[in-house]
């Protein structure tokens, strides 16, 4: 295989990665923060090794076939985890580990962290963790086909690779559906803040909340997370954009274009939304009876914190696995989900327990008509045997995945539910576990450094959909 195309496009990634670095370098030179420096020698390292990298293996004739696409991907985004790195060593001496985990953290929009202490940290690292998940939400090669034209070869395979969106193309060149992707990302991003501001929180907060909000990822400017701030419509805008973000984001750049019935006659946004609401209703119906809490109190606590683990963000609002039992159980189930195809969230994904429900419907059926022939339809779409191979390999490597991360942090001496919701939560890429350690209240510092690598191999194949790692080790892939 010819790997210069591949190197000559993840030198331009950390070419862009170093621009980006300036943004929180700058704000921490004006804000007198004292990380300027830092950020600044970040970037200038950065930018030249992607520049000797881009250079040492550039050539005319550009163009990416199927295999350097998935290997593009997965060297892009651990080559953008090792450099993102660099500011929390250089700003916040962080040792190389925790600066990978907390950087893979943030752009596989896990949002686990092993840092504390937020309401004191340089505020341009508090900046540059949310510029992460902002760039990680809407996906590197998105972002890169929007602003790179070359990179328009391959069509929609380049979407496919780090993303489950498995729709039709709804523009003739995957060039215009990422730039229009990137552009509804940023006015919901803008929105989001708006909205945040008006609940009260100043600009700085506002702005990388709303980036962490519609990534879904979950990184927040303060110890407290989201429940640093009282106030009822910081809860509800934040529970908002959060769905917004778990909904193909292909249906709002159809909306954009006049096509306003697709989004809600979309299944996979019916059943989300229709799950969401139900679940919200009865959890709250529980709270209320069981806790004594008034309804409406119960409602938007149920509504936020189920939103941030089905749509994968992570915020901590309360520490719900102090309810009771029953919803402990409930949110552990939860962290399985994920929001739909296309979209920021992790997880499942929405679609394929549709689609799991419609096989075990069409065996039913089946059973008791063997001769019948049934075709089974999902959204308009015919299930083919592409889909079906595709959903299987996932749905069992998904849970060999998390039964092996289980194991092997089980062996570096981590409790049960630790290890089981710490496994879960990083392939799933959902934020907290669930425990005293890796619960809401808590985070990954304990962890031991053997661990966190584990986790942060698990938060990559999870956000690449791990097939998109796993064909990368078949002695197949590097045969012509």
């Amino acid at each position: 295989m010819n790997i210069k195309p591949v190197l000559y496009v993840v030198g331009l990634f950390l070419m862009l990665l170093g621009v980006v670095m300036v943004i929180p370098g700058t704000y921490d030179l004006i804000a007198e923060e004292g990380g300027g420096a830092g950020f600044f020698q970040a970037a200038i390292v950065t930018f030249v090794c992607g520049g000797v990298c881009s250079m040492s293996t550039r050539f005319t004739l550009f163009r990416l076939d199927p295999r350097q696409i998935f290997l593009l991907t997965t060297i892009c985004w651990m080559a953008v985890s090792a450099f993102g790195a660099l500011p929390f060593m250089f700003v916040e001496d962080m040792s190389f580990t925790d600066s990978f985990f907390e950087t893979m953290s943030g752009i596989t929009t896990t949002g686990s962290t092993v840092i504390a202490g937020l309401d004191q940290v340089d505020r341009g690292i508090l900046l540059w963790r949310s510029l992460l998940q902002w760039l990680g939400g809407i996906g590197f090669i998105v972002m890169a086909v929007a602003i790179l034209p070359f990179l328009k070869v391959g069509g929609m395979r380049l979407f496919q690779s780090e993303s489950s969106d498995w729709s039709d193309k709804i523009m003739p060149r995957s060039g215009s559906i990422a730039k229009r992707i990137v552009g509804t990302y940023l006015a919901l991003t803008l929105l989001c803040a708006l909205g945040y501001w008006i609940g009260d929180m100043t600009w700085f907060d506002a702005i990388n909340h709303s980036m962490t909000t519609l990534s879904t990822g979950g990184y927040s400017t303060w110890d407290a997370s989201i429940g640093h701030f009282k106030s009822y419509w910081v809860y509800w805008n934040g529970t908002v954009f959060m769905l917004l973000g778990s909904m193909p984001f292909v249906l709002f750049v159809k909306f954009a274009r006049g096509h306003t019935t697709d989004l809600f006659e979309d299944s996979q946004v019916q059943t989300l939304v229709g799950f969401m609401v139900a679940l919200w209703v009865v959890m709250a119906l529980w709270l209320t009876f069981e806790k004594d809490w008034q309804f409406f109190h119960a409602l938007t606590l149920v509504a936020f914190n189920t939103a941030s683990v089905v749509s994968t963000t992570g915020f901590a609002l309360t520490d719900y696995a102090t309810w009771s039992l029953f919803t402990t159980v409930i949110f552990f189930f939860l962290m399985f989900v994920g929001g739909c195809s296309g979209s920021t969230a992790g997880g499942m994904k929405i679609f394929r327990f549709q689609i799991g429900f419609k096989l075990l419907q069409l065996q039913l059926k089946q059973a008791s008509h063997p001769r019948a022939f049934l075709v089974q339809r999902y959204n308009g779409q015919e299930i083919t045997n592409d889909i079906l191979r595709s959903l299987v390999a996932f749905s069992f490597f998904y849970g060999l995945l998390i039964a092996l991360i289980t194991m092997l942090l089980s062996a570096l001496g981590l409790d049960l539910i630790t290890s089981m919701t710490g496994a879960i939560t990083a392939v799933s890429n959902v934020g907290p576990g669930l425990g005293s350690i890796i619960g809401p209240a808590g985070n990954f510092i304990p962890l031991p450094d053997a661990a966190k690598w584990i986790l942060s191999v698990g938060m990559l194949m999870g956000r690449l959909e791990i097939l998109t790692v796993l064909v990368l080790m078949t002695p197949s892939f590097w045969r012509n």
